[in-house]
């Protein structure tokens, strides 16, 4: 039997990593990949999520402790023409995960 609130809450949350270099959010079959700091090791935590704002803690090579970091998507939702209004409205949650 299929349990309906793990799939709605699925739908409704969005996952935020980082790679390579990049960042990457990915959320309804997309994966945003943008340019992370160059000394971005690691996100630890989400903090607050916002209509495609993020307040993140993240490690940094060049610091012991994370630091909080701000992330707005809305201005690379719309560069890839997205329209981050319709993307971002069914996002309830995000959470930090790694493969």
């Amino acid at each position: 039997m299929t349990n309906h609130k793990s799939i709605q809450k699925n739908d409704q949350e969005a996952v935020l990593s980082n790679a390579g270099g990049f960042s990457a959010f990915s959320f309804g079959g997309y994966n945003i990949r943008f340019r992370a700091p160059y000394s971005l090791e690691r996100y630890v935590d989400v903090v607050k999520w916002e209509d495609g704002y993020l307040v993140v803690l993240a490690k940094y090579s060049h610091n012991e402790e994370p630091e909080e970091e701000y992330i707005d998507l809305k201005p690379i939702l719309e560069s890839l023409y997205i329209d981050s209004d319709a993307f971002l409205k069914p996002i309830k949650n995000v959470r930090i995960a790694y493969a």
